[in-house]
Order: C-alpha cells, then sequence, then structure tokens
C-alpha cells in the first residue's frame, strides 16, 4: 500500500463499493464520504487493515466537503440520484453538490479529481436529471480545467438497479410495459469496466481535462433487454407498448411513492437513446476492452428464476 490518499464521494453506492475495491487492488488509501458511514462499513474488508477509512459529509454542504478533503491527494465524485427525495434534489446532489466538491478539490491543491457523471448530460435537455448532470459538468469544468469527466450508460453488475429491477418487476406482473414502444437504445456498460476507467483516469497524464463516455460492445433497444432478462428468468411475460403520453401519465401517480419505480423525469430520459456518441473518446482509450452483457447478467439473474439456480438443469431432466 502506498502513501496516496483519494477521498471518494459517494463510495457506499453500487458503483461505490466497485471503484473502492478497485481502488484498493491498486495501492491507494480511501477515504469514504458519506452521510452514514455506519452504512459503508461493509467496504472495509475489500482492503488491507487500515487501508479504507470514512467520513461524515453531506456534499451539499460546502464546508463539510472542504474538511473531508483534507489531506488527500485525489477525489473522485460518484454521487448521484436517479429520483428526487426529501432534501435529496437533482439540484442539490448533481449540481450544486458537484460543484463544491471540484472548488474545494482546486482550493486544496488535490492532484487529480474524477467526476462521474452520465450520458445524455444536456444543458437543454427536458429531462432535470440530464440538465443537472451537464450543470455538475459544467461546474466541475470551471473549477478544476484538468478533471476527467466520465459519462457511462446503464451501469450492470450484481447489484444494478435495471436488470436487478426489471427481473423482479417479472416475478409478480403479467405484463411489463415498452415505454415508448420499447425503441430507446442503451449502450449498458459493466460496473467493473467503469470502476478500472475511474483508477485510471486518476494516474493518466493523457486523460487529464477530458470527457469520456463509457459504453459496453453491444447497443440494445429497451425491448431487447426486457426480452434478454424475461430469457434468463424463465419467465414468460406480456411486452406492451406504451406511449410515451400514457407513460408520462402512469408515471405521476407512480412518482408519488417513496421509492417510485417510475418518475415522469424518467420518461423524459426515456424518449432519447443512451449511446456512446461515434465522435466520443470512451473506454478502449482508457486501455480497457467492454465486458459485453451476456458475460455477466446471466450470473446474478438466476436468482430470479422460478426454481432458482438450477432451474434450467431441472427443466432439462424432465423433473
Amino acid at each position: 500500500m502506498n502513501s496516496r490518499l483519494v477521498t471518494v464521494f459517494g463510495g457506499s453506492g453500487f458503483l461505490g463499493r466497485h471503484t473502492v475495491r478497485a481502488l484498493a487492488k491498486a495501492g491507494w488509501r480511501i477515504k469514504v464520504a458519506t452521510r452514514h458511514p455506519g452504512r459503508g462499513f461493509f467496504l472495509r474488508p475489500l482492503g488491507t487493515v487500515g487501508q479504507i477509512d470514512f467520513v461524515k459529509c453531506d456534499i451539499t454542504d460546502a464546508e463539510a466537503v472542504a474538511q473531508a478533503l483534507n489531506g488527500s491527494d485525489a477525489v473522485v465524485n460518484l454521487c448521484g440520484i436517479l429520483f428526487e427525495s426529501g432534501h435529496q434534489t437533482f439540484d442539490d446532489v448533481q449540481a450544486n453538490g458537484a460543484a463544491h466538491i471540484a472548488t474545494a478539490a482546486a482550493e486544496a491543491s488535490v492532484g487529480a479529481l474524477v467526476h462521474v457523471s452520465a450520458i445524455g448530460a444536456d444543458l437543454e435537455a427536458t429531462s432535470n436529471y440530464a440538465v443537472t448532470k451537464a450543470q455538475g459538468e459544467k461546474a466541475v469544468r470551471e473549477a478544476f480545467p484538468d478533471a476527467v469527466i466520465l459519462r457511462p450508460s446503464i451501469v450492470f453488475g450484481p447489484e444494478d438497479n435495471f436488470f436487478n429491477k426489471f427481473a423482479g418487476l417479472a416475478r409478480f406482473l403479467p405484463v411489463l410495459p415498452l415505454i415508448g414502444g420499447g425503441h430507446t437504445r442503451f449502450q449498458p456498460v459493466f460496473v467493473g469496466d467503469v470502476a478500472r476507467a475511474i483508477v485510471t483516469a486518476l494516474t493518466s497524464d493523457a486523460a487529464r481535462g477530458r470527457t469520456y463516455e463509457l459504453g459496453g460492445p453491444g447497443i440494445y433497444s429497451f425491448k431487447e433487454l426486457l426480452q434478454l432478462i424475461l430469457r434468463e428468468t424463465g419467465r414468460r411475460r406480456l411486452l406492451l407498448p406504451l406511449p410515451f403520453s400514457l407513460a408520462m401519465m402512469k408515471a405521476a401517480f407512480l412518482g408519488l411513492l417513496p421509492k417510485p419505480v417510475l418518475t415522469m423525469d424518467q420518461v423524459r430520459l426515456l424518449k432519447s437513446d443512451n449511446v456512446v456518441s461515434p465522435t466520443a473518446a470512451r473506454l478502449s482509450d482508457l486501455g480497457i476492452v467492454p465486458t459485453s452483457v451476456e458475460a455477466v447478467v446471466p450470473s446474478y439473474l438466476w436468482r430470479y428464476r422460478a426454481k432458482g439456480e438450477y432451474a434450467e438443469q431441472v427443466s432439462r431432466t424432465g423433473a
């Protein structure tokens, strides 16, 4: 283990756990900055004794962010939300929070900053999620010009919120909606590849000041992804096309739930493809060969099969 210290904001989330593991493997000392440090203690076994530590920090508090960066050589910002809840708003987390981190990093003369945004970040977008992601990128560039910005498509892995979500819904829903007809295209990227990209970007001189769009080797329509989920879980469900107008009406009610299945803002996002631009720098420019959906997703979707891991074997023997 070397003496370099990296502070990871949002390190206890889905992408965070894989990023912390990759950083620990690369020899970094890691400080995980989170609102609830106790919820991140499961990360400690990912490193050696004393390699991973925690600090309580709310990124909406500029002073707390500055204190969390004390002694840091590098910073990684993974903070983002899929829907707004209570005091957790898109503006506070994805725009203002990103600005606080980048400003504090610049004032502390931190050596490197990696900011994780999302494909589709756009100041002119109709989705508040996409607009605030773009505002966060703009604030990062202004405060810390050498920052590396990473824009992943849908991130998949054992704890993801896409394949697991729809596989779970297919357990009890006879019909799955194809919002907008299911034509929206995605380029899912493996969480392990994104974590490797973050580690590489921290120390790559060639990456400084650049923006990378991260996607896997395959592009799929929303319908194709749902078909893949049903195939891997061994379930037959009707895929019903749902026009965007009706989806917005449905989301207006579902968005009122404490943990909504669908929000109006997410419907707006689905009106645009979520794929790597042909001219963008990508995983290969960081020396990473992207991992396919088919190579990983079956390894965790088996839990949603009616008879579990051995459902396929049981079917073949006629038991």
